[in-house]
Formats: C-alpha cells, sequence, structure tokens
C-alpha cells in the first residue's frame, strides 16, 4: 500500500521526513492549498504529484517540467480526448509523468465510462463528490467500489482521516480493495489549509502500513 499527502502548501519538509510515496502540489488558484513554489528537494522515494482542474495542456506540462513532477492529476471534466492528447504530448516530449484521472462519488457510480480513459491514464483517483473538486472533508461510500470493473490500479481519496483509519483498514481486507494501490489524505490531517498535523500523519501511516504490509 501507498500513501499521497496532497494539499501542500507550508511544511513540506517536515511532512516529507515521513518518507510518503507521494506529495500533491494543487495548481488550482481557486483552491486554499494552491501552491505556486518552491519545491524543496525531495527523497527519490517520494513521488511529485500536480494536481489540475480542467488546466489547458500547455499549463500542464510548463508545470510538469518546472517542478519535475512524477505524476499528474486531473481533477476536473478532462475528457478522454484530452487524456490522450497530453499522454501523446508527454511522450513526444520525452517526459515521464504518470497521468491520475479523478472521478468523483457519492454513493454509487457508473464504472462503465472507466472503459474510455483505460488506454490514456495508468491510475484512477476515486475521491467525494462535493462544492469543490476535492478537499470536502467527507468519505464517500466505499460500497461503491464493488462494482469497479476494471484492472487499472486506484487512489482511494476522499476525507480520509485518523477517524476513518479502523473503517479504513477493514476495506482494505475485502475483494473490492484489491486494485486499491494508494491512499490519498489531505485536509483531515490539518490544523489550516495547506499545513500538515505531522504527529497525526506519523501515527496514521505507521498503523497503515503496519496492517497492510
Amino acid at each position: 500500500m501507498k500513501l499521497k499527502i496532497c494539499g501542500m502548501k507550508h511544511n513540506i519538509e517536515e511532512v516529507a521526513d515521513l518518507q510518503p510515496d507521494y506529495l500533491g502540489f494543487i495548481f488550482w488558484k481557486p483552491s486554499k492549498r494552491y501552491f505556486d513554489g518552491p519545491i524543496p528537494l525531495l527523497s527519490r522515494t517520494t513521488g511529485k504529484v500536480g494536481v489540475f482542474v480542467d488546466g489547458n495542456i500547455d499549463e500542464i506540462i510548463n508545470h510538469t517540467n518546472k517542478y519535475g513532477l512524477n505524476a499528474i492529476q486531473l481533477h476536473g471534466n478532462e475528457s478522454p480526448e484530452f487524456c490522450e492528447k497530453l499522454k501523446g504530448r508527454l511522450k513526444k516530449q520525452n517526459i515521464k509523468a504518470d497521468i491520475l484521472k479523478v472521478f468523483s462519488i457519492k454513493d454509487g457510480f457508473n464504472f462503465s465510462q472507466l472503459s474510455s480513459y483505460e488506454n490514456s491514464t495508468d491510475f484512477f483517483l476515486f475521491d467525494t463528490k462535493g462544492k469543490l473538486p476535492g478537499g470536502n472533508g467527507y468519505t464517500f461510500n466505499w460500497e461503491a467500489l464493488k462494482g469497479y470493473s476494471s484492472k487499472k490500479p486506484y487512489f482511494l481519496s476522499g476525507g480520509i482521516g485518523p477517524g476513518e483509519l479502523d473503517n479504513l483498514l477493514e476495506f482494505l481486507k475485502k475483494e473490492e480493495s484489491k486494485y486499491c494501490y494508494a491512499i490519498d489524505v489531505n485536509s483531515k490531517f490539518e490544523s489550516a489549509p495547506g499545513l500538515k498535523d505531522i504527529d497525526k500523519l506519523e501515527e496514521f501511516k505507521k498503523r497503515l502500513f503496519e496492517t497492510s504490509s
């Protein structure tokens, strides 16, 4: 199991010292966690994920080059054609960055719509449907993932915090978690937007990895 800590803004080095697998940086200006750098030097084992919401391809490519992003998270209404075009541009410019396409879930979800994204993405990410593209602070019904019909690995996101850990560990024992590649956390580990609570993160990571290893 991998851990992604998203919404990085303030105490980046302290969070990086916990050695998460991914740190997420939001490049969507309306967000309270909007990031405009610089990113401190990180361990090679910690990937940098750039979060974009209906950005244009030139913007995404520029940020990927500027920050040395390892992954691109598309958190808007990006079409399969957009993802395909982005993938082509990355390949043409010899940029090695994974593409994560986000889908928002509340109670149910039509997983058949994922098929058109299979060839143009590396991961799916499932978040909670809410007023904002992300960081809404509450979970969706993970029972919906019983309908997951793809074999593509996915990130599980949406309001996951210390209070959800026991339920999360139970979920990870179930068949529908078979392709769950990473847990994505954000607002439930903050004392202010973009300011992470190191003690809570450390305890969460310890228990998550002890149980899922």
